[in-house]
């Protein structure tokens, strides 16, 4: 049988932490490592205990999520799961170029909490196309996303067409399934796409890839993507 996944909850309100605990540590398959109320604590908790994955709120003292998601990316193999609420929080953005892996709102249900937690820690990002949208809009407010006519950047050259077409329908937020009839391919077909466009592109997960889609003008936010 296989090890637990190691989760640290990161949380500046004792009772979220308290309830997010609770629920992970009656999974069979996931055990809560640790707990932190401040983003020093969890960057010292994260180092400390490795986990596999970190619950990480965004709002809290001391040293908020993203700087905590950003030191903990960048000196553990620890995932970061941001708990946001996406109507108030400013810098959720700014949370993917930290390093962050997925998203969750706080008002999401005990099983897709343990869902997304599995989800993470399988190497998988997790970005509903919910929060996709939300996430083109901000980056629309904020100017990010790129205009329309601007050609890709050079480095999307790298990409076949089917890789390239694979990426568009990623930054829509579409599952390998639902990718797959799109693009009238097997689910693995699209996992080997996706696996390959993520080495080539130098990226983590698929949300650096919507990141990046935008970012570059591949997608336009309002345009339906194209079929190569």
């Amino acid at each position: 049988m296989a090890d637990p996944l190691r989760v640290l909850v990161v949380d500046d309100q004792a009772l979220v932490r308290d309830g997010f605990s609770v629920i992970l540590d009656a999974q069979p398959d996931i055990t809560v490592v640790g707990e932190a109320g401040d983003g020093e604590e969890a960057v010292s908790a994260a180092l400390t205990l490795r986990p596999d994955v970190v619950l990480m709120d965004v709002r809290m003292p001391k040293l908020d999520g993203i700087g905590a998601t950003a030191r903990i990316s960048a000196e553990t193999d620890a995932r970061v799961l941001v708990l946001t609420t996406f109507d108030v929080d400013e810098y959720v953005y700014d949370a993917l170029h930290a390093g962050a892996s997925g998203f969750l709102l706080k008002d999401m249900r005990r099983d897709e909490l343990v869902s997304a937690v599995r989800t993470i820690a399988s190497g998988e990002a997790l970005l509903a196309p919910t929060v996709t949208r939300r996430l083109i809009a901000e980056m629309v407010d904020r100017g990010r996303a790129a205009p329309a006519g601007r050609r890709p950047e050079g480095r999307l050259a790298a990409l076949t067409a089917r890789e390239t077409d694979t990426l568009r329908l990623v930054a829509r937020g579409l599952s390998n399934a639902e990718i797959a009839a799109e693009m009238f391919v097997t689910e693995h077909t699209v996992k080997t796409h996706v696996s390959n466009l993520l080495t080539k592109l130098g990226l983590r997960d698929r949300v650096q890839a919507v990141v990046l889609a935008y970012e570059s003008g591949l997608v336009v936010p309002g345009s339906a993507p194209s079929q190569g």
